[in-house]
């Protein structure tokens, strides 16, 4: 079996290799029709884990999905993202696919929905913590806040806070809630909420004044 490292590397290979088709050509609709013992033959070899059908099937379809999440996102490297997420993606699910109910094809345009799905709602995310520190970092010039977006990631910040800060603020940034609602979900008091995210951003905002004066 493929270790997670092992295929990253090996879908990078294919990745360049694999012809490019225009952005604004729509790949051919293959029906089962279509389908030939080749294909069969594909199938079931991806299902059962041989790696020359995935490389096969990331030869045939890569450009499906990296044309599919282009048109979503309007970004080459987010599609290139996708395009390999969603490769793992199958592969590591690949038990789940069952050539007899659907087409390998078919099945691969599920996961990139799903994993363009996922790239939006990161795209959100990454807004909300931008905005949030825009507010409340003091910012001199338009290219503060460049500079500011370009170095706050989610992740890196929340996981430098406390355990109990750090769920307060992945209410707050990751599933919408109010300071009121972020009380009543965890049964904190809601004065207890205000100091919570106002010393995580006061420390957010410090981090980054540090950061500034380093250079």
């Amino acid at each position: 079996m493929l270790s997670d490292a092992s295929l990253a590397a090996r879908s990078q290979t294919v990745r360049t290799a694999a012809p490019r088709i225009p952005t604004r050509r729509t790949p051919p609709a293959v029906t089962r029709a279509d389908e030939t013992d080749d294909d069969a033959r594909l199938f079931a070899g991806f299902r059962d884990g041989d790696e020359r059908a995935l490389a096969e099937a990331y030869r045939r379809w890569s450009a499906l999905v990296f044309t599919l999440a282009l048109r979503s996102l309007g970004d080459v490297t987010d599609a290139e993202d996708v395009t390999q997420k969603v490769f793992i993606a199958a592969w590591r699910g690949r038990a789940g696919f069952d050539p007899g109910r659907s087409r390998l094809p078919a099945w691969l345009v599920g996961i990139t929905r799903h994993a363009i799905a996922d790239a939006h709602a990161g795209r959100a995310r990454q807004r909300r913590v931008e905005n949030a520190v825009a507010i409340h970092v003091n910012l001199t010039s338009p290219d503060d806040c460049d500079q500011v977006a370009d170095r706050v990631m989610m992740g890196e910040a929340l996981e430098r806070l406390e355990p109990i800060p750090q769920q307060v603020m992945r209410l707050a940034f990751y599933d919408d809630l109010t300071q009121v609602q972020i009380a009543d979900s965890l049964g904190l008091p809601l004065g207890t909420v205000k100091s919570h995210i106002r010393r995580s951003l006061h420390h957010l905002r410090t981090r980054l004044e540090g950061t500034d004066g380093a250079h």
